[in-house]
């Protein structure tokens, strides 16, 4: 039986567009732990007003959201209430991905596969100030951290080649790919990957080149090069 907290009153948010998946997590919380769920929001922006309405302790909030990504989404919450503390809850564990959520406020990074213990252990460890990231994504985080402050330190040539530079390996296929006139399943077949991912990318890829939409991207990445940059690298 779980014990009763008398002394504060702790709540939590969950921000899923996956409704089966969001109750299996809010019945989880409600049996395992004594936070109070105050409630599902399946978009970014329902979320958002219910945390100016209630406040939450913890929220848990999927990356990959139908109207909005779930770094930018972090990124408005975070402007909402510095005391409402955010954990990524996704199926990634894209190194890239992970250092960037953490990057824009998140408090913790948890995949969905894994063990219910570790996400109530993770809202613990974040509603009492600290960062969780389990043993399995704190190697990636630190690589891809490690990784990202030697390209700071690299000599800046020019704006189009840094934002260029800042893509990754697979979002760089992807962009490609997208400027051959490539559809997004047409993109997961070729890469092997599922549609969902594709999107996850594109949306990295936006944020990254400053741009708002396909069209501009591909523009962007016509007009500097990307397919000599790929095939320079392939030469390597």
């Amino acid at each position: 039986m779980r014990s009763v907290n008398l002394k504060e009153n702790r709540t939590v948010l969950i921000v899923d567009d996956n409704y089966d998946h969001a109750s299996g997590i809010r019945e989880l919380v409600k049996i395992e732990s004594d936070y109070e769920v105050k409630g599902i929001a399946a978009t970014a922006e329902i979320a958002i007003s219910l945390i100016k309405k209630c406040k939450p302790t913890v929220v848990l909030m999927d990356i990959n959201m139908p109207d909005m990504d779930g770094i930018t989404a972090i990124q408005e919450i975070k402007k909402l209430d510095a005391e409402t503390k955010v954990i990524a809850l996704t199926g990634y564990d894209d190194s890239d991905l992970i250092f960037r959520a953490m990057k824009v406020g998140a408090r913790g990074y948890i995949l969905k596969t894994m063990a219910a213990s570790q996400l109530i252990t993770a809202i613990n460890e974040v509603s009492n100030g600290k960062i969780y990231l389990p043993a399995s994504l704190t190697a990636k985080f630190f690589d891809h951290f490690q990784s990202a402050v030697k390209e700071e330190a690299k000599p800046r040539i020019d704006e189009s080649e840094n934002l260029l530079s800042y893509l990754t390996q697979r979002e760089e296929e992807v962009l490609e790919l997208l400027t051959q006139g490539i559809t997004y399943k047409g993109v997961a077949k070729q890469l092997f990957i599922s549609e969902t991912t594709v999107k996850t990318h594109v949306n990295n890829i936006f944020q990254k080149l400053q741009v708002n939409d396909r069209t501009q991207a591909v523009l962007y990445a016509i007009n500097h090069g990307i397919s000599s940059r790929r095939k320079l690298k392939a030469a390597v």
